[in-house]
């Protein structure tokens, strides 16, 4: 499917000259980490050892008697260390930039998930590390900036553009240019030029090597489809990998926002508002308006307002491996509340999108049938966005009695 960094006409490579020594130096040290039978097996001690995995694939019995139809399984991603799918890159790339010999990290960050895995990391080896966020983002997600900063991380809020992830991601490029001799930059989702998509999904593989294995040793079947949140990519990647040649359904669902029809959403693919460009380096599906300039998007979720999506994912919907569908904020929410109430779980508003969609369907399948739900990562992050969403009037008395302890 790859032919150097494409997925048929998706992908490629479109970096300023003065990127290009650097681009070459991380395929090789990558492609060298590859070959190297040692390397694997050296991230999956460390993810054991640090990060808990294998995550567990967990049956979810109340949702399943719930909805009558097929049996519900999640994959528990939010069980990984720093509560996301997000630790599975950042601690392989940490091992490629201890083989580069390089001193510091740099990383944009949306939900603020892969902001402090990236920090995390970062303390974890010894790096330097910068984090560039969006102003928007970074008020939205206030907890996860405190704890970048306390494992010494910058975290630098951006005020260009809509002040969301791509406005990070462009300045992080910024910063990589003038400082590549000792920089990394710790791209967190499977998009921008190559090879930074392939490597993301090879960490993130091991996800769908997992739920694989858990699903078959539980159920003696593969599932009928397979459920992951889409914003740039990763997760949705990492779970699917491992199934793309079985006869699984793979159900890709992107940000419906206030709705497809409004515009107000980040459906690159869900959507016909998508269209063919070159961005931020690489050849995919954007949301851009007819001169090719970005457009604004909208998504309940800080992970999933994101312009563009990984070119492998746009390779496999052109080609039909990948069906991708669009949750709306409204549906979120009450997925979220819905799977707190009957499994005691709580998943991350960007994973929620995933929940959201199999409830949809899975009433629908016979009982025999498995499902599989990436939950990428866990909810308390967005406390502050749900609570709002809820309209809980504790939670505002609560703020507002804080707010007046402070200013006292």
């Amino acid at each position: 499917m790859q032919d150097r960094g494409y997925y048929s006409r998706f992908g490629g490579c479109f970096i300023p000259e003065v990127l290009v020594r650097t681009f070459e130096q991380l395929t090789s040290a990558f492609e060298d980490a590859k070959r190297d039978p040692t390397f694997w097996a050296e991230y999956v001690r460390l993810m054991a050892s640090y990060s808990g995995r294998p995550t567990p694939l967990t049956f979810a019995g109340n949702l399943s008697a719930h909805f009558g139809g097929g049996k519900i399984y999640i994959k528990r991603e939010d069980l990984n260390h720093t509560g996301a799918h997000k630790a599975n890159n950042v601690m392989g790339q940490g091992l490629l930039v201890q083989r580069m010999g390089k001193r510091r990290v740099i990383a944009e960050t949306g939900a603020g998930q892969h902001g402090v895995a990236t920090a995390t990391m970062a303390a974890k080896f010894g790096f330097e590390c910068t984090i560039y966020m969006g102003e928007v983002d970074v008020q939205r997600q206030r907890p996860n900036v405190f704890w970048m900063q306390r494992m010494g991380a910058k975290v630098v809020p951006v005020r260009d553009g809509a002040r969301t992830l791509k406005d990070s991601i462009n300045e992080a490029f910024r910063d990589w240019v003038t400082n590549m001799d000792t920089t990394h930059y710790v791209l967190g989702t499977a998009c921008g030029p190559h090879p930074f998509p392939e490597m993301v999904r090879y960490f993130q593989s091991i996800v769908g090597q997992e739920a694989r294995q858990q699903i078959l040793e539980q159920t003696g079947q593969l599932p009928r489809r397979i459920y992951a949140c889409v914003g740039g990519g990763s997760n949705a990647l990492g779970v699917f990998n491992a199934f793309l040649d079985d006869p699984s359904e793979l159900i890709g669902v992107e940000a419906g926002g206030k709705g497809i029809a409004t515009g107000h959403h980040a459906a690159r693919l869900a959507s016909a508002d998508g269209s063919v460009g070159v961005a931020q380096g690489y050849k995919t599906f954007f949301l851009q308006n007819e001169d090719g300039q970005m457009r604004e998007t909208h998504s309940v979720a800080a992970g999933l307002d994101y312009v563009g999506v990984s070119p492998i994912l746009a390779h496999l919907k052109e080609t039909g491996r990948v069906r991708f569908e669009a949750a709306t904020d409204r549906e979120v929410v009450d997925a979220l509340a819905l799977t707190a109430r009957k499994e005691g779980l709580i998943p991350a508003l960007e994973s929620s999108h995933a929940f959201a969609q199999a409830f949809k369907e899975v009433g629908s399948l016979p009982q025999s049938d498995t499902i599989i739900i990436n939950q990428s990562g866990r909810g308390d992050k967005d406390i502050f966005t749900v609570a709002d969403a809820f309209a809980d009037a504790e939670w505002k008395e609560f703020i507002r009695s804080k707010a007046r302890g402070y200013d006292a």
